[in-house]
């Protein structure tokens, strides 16, 4: 490798660790999470086996055999060697555990009343309620409420109370039981069963189309009406329209209320000419969509303003002073001169907008909220409650990796079709002067 090239890799290095770090990571990641069950009900380093009441419904759903569920909802109390050892190890006397070896080894009792009301019967009881309960405690037998760290000690619980289940029944319970995260693929089978992730798929492609036509046509209206103007003049109105870009999101969103909401500056205005005040922002999904819109478009339509402006300004004059003298108007130099041109910056502004609105949900978690109801609720919104702002309180990170993950190859499959769409191959090829 020669000199030049190692000294290259060395100015590439830094992009490429950031690339890997900021980017490729972070998907990589939210790929191998996509196939895991985990929430902040499983916790992320692993979890134990509990028997709850939740657990018991879902047995019940299930179809699991009524004997063993009521079993396992159930208290039981059960006089064996090991209880023994247990109250031995807790310092009882030896003759209250010598008598209860002889009058109640092998007995079951199905309640703590019934279990305490035979202990009271012994002689040599301890006078302790107190303790007597703590005896009963040490013979007890439920696995309802009780967490096992290991799954040795929950099978072994289960073993005591005679369950009689079947292998694949074994095996199902403990599955059941786990409340730790699992490697799965049924994230993905949830987002295609889910009617939820239809009406979200729905809304985003509203959202994107309205929103990047409005982005890039306005945004190429606004270049191009102020290419004309005179160079103070255009200064002045680009300053203008890019406001939304460099204003902060919280601020830009609340101004907008201020104009849309019912005591806002419209409703007010139409309040004069008898229309009742209306919350224009979220009085229909229709007046939602058109604010929505609006929002995300006049931040996007400065962006392809300031690129479109960009672009038309390095064309050679020449061209132009040329089409004048062959006698064209404004609209035929817009035509045949001018747009020719944007290829490159119409190709790039609509990918990055597309990539951009595909992922973006601030300014509608700001105004409407995905609301009214769920009408513009996008997928990214979608998703981001899911996994980071669950009402429910169960934040589902495997499920909300997976709706991001579907973003990724959707916005992998966009930037294609634009390269398709634009002829990529034709834009990177040398001039026929160098050929």
């Amino acid at each position: 490798m020669r000199r030049t090239d190692l000294f290259g890799l060395g100015f590439m290095a830094p992009a490429l660790i950031l690339t890997i770090m900021f980017f490729l990571a972070p998907v990589v990641m939210t790929g191998v999470y996509s196939f895991t069950n985990m929430s902040t009900a499983t916790g992320i380093s692993g979890g134990a086996y509990l028997i709850s009441p939740a657990t018991i419904r879902s047995l019940t759903e299930q179809g699991f055999q009524g004997d063993a569920i009521e079993r396992l909802s159930s208290e039981s109390y059960v006089v064996d060697e090991a209880g023994l050892e247990a109250a031995e190890a807790a310092g009882y006397t030896p003759r209250f555990i010598a008598e209860i070896r002889s009058t109640l080894l092998g007995d079951t009792f199905t309640g703590r009343r019934d279990f305490e009301r035979a202990l009271k019967d012994l002689s040599h009881r301890p006078r302790s309620i107190r303790d007597l309960k703590k005896a009963t405690e040490l013979f007890q037998k439920s696995v309802l409420n009780v967490r096992f760290e290991t799954e040795a000690d929950f099978q072994s619980a289960l073993s005591s109370l005679n369950l009689n289940l079947s292998p694949a029944e074994a095996v199902f319970l403990t599955e059941t039981a786990y409340t730790g995260w699992i490697w799965t693929s049924a994230n993905y089978d949830r987002a295609v069963n889910l009617p939820s992730t239809y009406r979200a798929t729905a809304n985003s492609a509203i959202y994107v189309t309205f929103t990047l036509a409005f982005n890039v046509g306005f945004g190429l209206f606004l270049a191009i009406t102020t290419f004309y103007l005179p160079s103070g003049q255009a200064a002045f109105f680009r300053t203008i329209w890019f406001l939304p870009r460099i204003l902060p999101p919280v601020l830009y969103v609340l101004m907008w209320k201020w104009l849309t909401w019912d005591t806002g500056f419209l409703s007010t205005l139409l309040s004069h000419f008898g229309v009742p005040p209306h919350n224009l922002m979220k009085h229909t999904a229709t007046h939602a969509w058109v604010v929505v819109v609006l929002i995300n478009g006049f931040v996007g339509a400065s962006m392809g303003m300031i690129l479109f402006s960009s672009a038309i300004r390095s064309i050679p004059q020449s061209m132009l002073h040329a089409s004048e003298v062959d006698g064209a108007n404004r609209w035929q130099q817009v035509r045949y001169i001018i747009l020719p041109q944007l290829r490159w910056p119409i190709l790039f502004t609509t990918a990055y907008q597309t990539l951009s609105l595909l992922t973006s949900f601030e300014y509608i978690l700001l105004s409407t909220n995905g609301g009214p109801g769920s009408a513009t609720n996008v997928w990214a919104l979608y998703a981001f409650k899911i996994a980071l702002n669950n009402y429910g309180g169960n934040l589902e990170y495997g499920y909300g990796a997976a709706l991001a993950m579907v973003l990724v190859i959707i916005g992998i499959i966009a930037s294609l079709f634009y390269l398709r769409l634009f002829n990529f191959k034709s834009m990177i090829t040398s001039p026929r002067i160098e050929q």
